[in-house]
């Protein structure tokens, strides 16, 4: 069937890579390998992060406009041409869906949305207005796709009786990071040679954008934890760049320049070879929703330490894929990387199970499985009621 796909937070053709650009173009992804046929319906941006009641009020406006005009054009097509469903990936107060209540509701087709998040504590905040219209989404929602089990509480109490709650497992199209796991001795040459890493020592690995906020608070945590493992050998390749690189760079200043290895913005198809080469991934993770990089490394048998915030514990196996720390402990993750780097029968042992879960329970086939058959279920329930 045909499906109207938007993402109120970043369309999914924006330029700047990121964990939520990545997953708005596997869900289309997955619904395409359904094969259903996925048009991106609009590249409206609804963020608005400073809370300034105008900025607000404006694009709420321009959304309503847009929804408007977006109908009546689908409402010109033959009637075998229109969305048969509407699906909103991600959102929440910061970036509420003007469009898609409003154009599902001239169609009469069902509105699905994933990776929603609502919290009663923001109705008094400045972006109440953006809570509100958040509310009114997922009351309209005739199905609601979690991806994170710590957003399904507040989600589920401002949908209506009737809408599926469904969860979708975090996902990925592992293929070929696991191809580049075959490749690892071969990779580690080169990457030996082209960023001066001592072949003798295991390689920590942090692949994370370089900005203000959770991000650089992850990164402070990181240089401070692996501060206290002066007494063992290891280094650090971290990938990823961004406004923030003079504070980053700083937050690891004190652990000597024969530590670090900077590799800098990688191309996506770039990234499997990283995973594959290194001995550890660790990132301390604060209040990330689940982690993209999380996945790949383990699709690439990589093992990790990682702290265990927000929807982390569902993607890292904790003592079976990785090890998982209480979130902003850094003598809890410097013991945990301690551990590992003293270990490497049980990091290659939870390397492999790693792999071997993420093929299984968090690939594109499985995804495109669940979004399937609630796309299907949504569309003849509507169908019947109507």
């Amino acid at each position: 069937m045909r499906v109207a796909f938007y993402a109120p937070l970043k369309p999914p053709t924006h330029p700047v890579p990121s964990g939520d650009r990545r997953m708005a173009r596997l869900l289309m992804a997955a619904l395409a390998r359904a094969n259903h046929t996925v048009e991106l319906a609009s590249r409206f941006r609804s963020r608005e992060g400073t809370g300034d009641p105008a900025h607000q009020q404006l694009l709420a406006e321009t959304g309503q406009h847009l929804a408007r005009r977006l109908a009546a054009d689908y409402l010109r097509r033959p009637a075998f041409e229109r969305p048969e469903a509407w699906f909103t990936y991600h959102l929440y107060y910061k970036a509420p869906d003007w469009l898609g209540p409003a154009v599902a509701d001239a169609l009469d087709i069902p509105y699905l949305v994933a990776e929603a998040s609502h919290a009663g504590k923001r109705s008094n905040s400045p972006w109440a207005r953006g809570h509100a219209a958040t509310a009114v989404a997922l009351a309209r929602a005739d199905a609601v796709i979690n991806l994170n089990p710590a957003d399904v509480a507040g989600v589920t109490s401002a949908t209506s009786a009737s809408a599926m709650v469904v969860m979708l497992k975090p996902f990925i199209d592992g293929a070929d990071f696991a191809a580049a796991a075959n490749r690892r001795d071969i990779l580690r040459v080169g990457f030996a040679q082209r960023f001066g890493l001592d072949p003798a020592q295991p390689w920590l690995l942090t692949v994370a954008m370089m900005r203000e906020g959770d991000k650089l608070a992850s990164y402070r945590i990181l240089g401070t934890a692996l501060g206290l493992l002066g007494d063992i050998a290891w280094q650090l390749l971290i990938v990823g760049d961004g406004p923030a690189r003079a504070e980053v760079e700083a937050a690891l200043s004190g652990l000597g320049r024969n530590r670090i290895r900077y590799a800098g913005a990688r191309l996506p198809d770039e990234l499997p070879e990283f995973y594959a080469a290194a001995d550890l991934l660790v990132w301390p993770a604060i209040n990330e929703a689940y982690g993209m990089t999380l996945l790949e490394a383990q699709a690439a048998g990589l093992p990790v330490v990682a702290g265990a915030s927000g929807g982390v514990p569902a993607i890292v196996a904790a003592e079976r894929t990785g090890l998982l720390t209480p979130p902003g402990d850094t003598a809890a993750f410097a013991d945990a990387v301690r551990i590992l780097l003293g270990d490497p029968v049980r990091r290659s042992a939870l390397g492999e199970t790693a792999k071997e879960m993420i093929a299984q329970e968090h690939d594109v086939a499985a995804a495109a499985e669940v979004l399937d058959r609630t796309l299907r279920d949504a569309v003849n329930r509507r169908r019947r009621l109507g």
